[in-house]
């Protein structure tokens, strides 16, 4: 189900869909590269059961769709966080009133090589090994190997997210990788038996090795319980309630249909898809 990543570059990429009617309605959608393949796959469908709509995608960010929200050059933000308070304070100070749609939920894992023989990390040693104070897989039931610390850029929710549920404030040591990208993040793995990162679970593949997390498997169940520690929400913001077009897409997304779309790429649905069906 994730097969899709395999043929599309997510990172800072932009699509296109041009209906090719003069007086059609325009969306445009901004944010964050772990939303991107939620949000295309979703578009593309839309844009099926509706010709008549113009709607342009990009990545860049989290923070950047949010920063295009507030600057009045996006109809939707799609973000990996929650809106921060100084943002929603910038935003009002603008005239914008920002309004949170949650879209799907996610799981953030850590993976590593698939050689590597550590299969369950707690949520403290990945702390350690992220502020540099556990620097050898040995240390943690693994091989003698230098460990190769591997983390999202700043401008990432998924970073966000990571301080926020590992971190905890605590900084990310300076001789981690930063890298712009989920994509980026699962070549550097898989070439790298030294290495450690984190991604969303729509893009975990077979050339990494995802780990259980205080014990606990990532996996839709345990992401729609909370059981599974790193689970999130995913976020798409509009300017105000939306109307027209923007609230009819929404409402896509939300739907028994829209969401059926989340868990073919590899996310996880509001709702169970199958029992629910397709409407």
């Amino acid at each position: 189900m994730f097969e899709s990543f395999k043929k599309a570059v997510l990172a800072v990429a932009v699509f296109a869909f041009m209906a090719g009617v003069s007086e059609a309605s325009s969306i445009v959608i901004k944010g964050s590269t772990t939303v991107l393949p939620v949000a295309q796959g979703t578009l593309e469908a839309f844009m099926k059961a509706h010709p008549g709509v113009q709607m342009s995608l990009s990545g860049g960010g989290s923070g950047e769709g949010i920063k295009a929200l507030i600057d009045k050059t996006t109809d939707i933000a799609t973000s990996s966080r929650d809106i921060k308070p100084s943002e929603i304070e910038l935003a009002k100070s603008r005239g914008v009133n920002p309004v949170e749609h949650v879209v799907a939920f996610d799981a953030i894992i850590p993976v590593v090589h698939p050689s590597n023989k550590v299969s369950n990390l707690t949520t403290d040693q990945l702390s350690q090994i992220y502020q540099g104070k556990i620097t050898n897989w040995k240390e943690v039931g693994g091989e003698d190997l230098k460990i190769v610390v591997i983390s999202r850029d700043s401008s990432s929710g998924t970073f966000e997210s990571w301080d926020h549920f590992v971190m905890k404030k605590a900084k990310v040591t300076p001789r981690a990788q930063m890298l712009a990208s989920n994509g980026a993040l699962v070549t550097a793995v898989a070439k790298n038996r030294f290495a450690i990162a984190y991604l969303g679970i729509g893009y975990l593949n077979k050339s990494v090795k995802p780990l259980q997390v205080n014990g606990v498997t990532a996996s839709v169940q345990t992401a729609m319980s909370k059981e599974y520690p790193l689970s999130r929400e995913l976020y798409m913001y509009t300017n105000g309630e939306p109307t027209g077009d923007v609230a009819k897409y929404l409402a896509f997304v939300k739907s028994a249909q829209g969401q059926a779309v989340v868990a073919k790429e590899g996310f996880v649905p509001l709702m169970d898809v199958k029992k629910t069906g397709k409407k």
